[in-house]
């Protein structure tokens, strides 16, 4: 399987899940773009080593490096390598002594792992095909992504025909609320399962 390699486009917060996040992950040289919402630490962790802050004592993430580092561990790539039940898979692929082993990781702490290593990410084109979104070739690409503060409640998804939801899916994602594309895209899929 041929791998798509991704780069973090911006982080949002979450409106609907208290403590959440949006992280967008880009298909370099793209337009197709992979919502994933994960915690607040694992936002923080990616965000202090995006913006190269220097906490007083070293994070989980940094410890992993430092400890990869003494012992010689070289961390080649991510892969998001599944998405089940709405959730995202990843492997850390890890080079010791030229024998590359394979580890389960979560994909925010894989992320997280990334930059600090400086390495790859990468997906496959099913994974990105079931729950990535086309960016419209006019809007930006948004350098941090940001949610209204008070947003007008809405009726439940169910309550919307599959038309009406592909129409709000595309408005979403015009808009640039990946979030509410997530949870629309989920929608959708959940009924074409059915």
């Amino acid at each position: 399987m041929d791998k798509i390699r991704l780069e973090i486009v911006g982080m949002s917060y979450s409106q609907s899940q208290s403590g959440a996040y949006a992280l967008i992950l880009g298909e370099v040289k793209g337009k197709r773009r992979l919502p994933i919402i994960i915690g607040g630490f694992e936002a923080q962790a990616i965000a202090v080593e995006l913006e190269k802050m220097k906490p007083t004592r070293p994070l989980t993430h940094d410890l992993f490096k430092s400890f990869a580092d003494t012992y010689l561990v070289h961390l080649k790539e991510v892969i998001i390598d599944q998405f089940k039940q709405g959730v995202f898979h990843a492997k850390l692929v890890c080079v010791q002594n030229n024998i590359e082993s394979l580890i389960d990781s979560r994909t925010s702490d894989a992320v997280a792992l990334a930059i600090r290593f400086k390495c790859p990410i990468f997906t496959y084109e099913n994974i990105i095909a079931e729950a990535g979104m086309i960016m419209d070739e006019n809007s930006p690409t948004p350098e941090t992504l940001t949610s209204p503060v008070d947003e007008p409640s809405e009726p439940a998804f169910e309550e919307y025909t599959l038309g009406e939801l592909e129409e709000m899916l595309q408005k979403a994602v015009e808009q640039e609320d990946y979030e509410k594309a997530s949870m629309i895209r989920d929608e959708i899929r959940k009924r074409k399962n059915e």
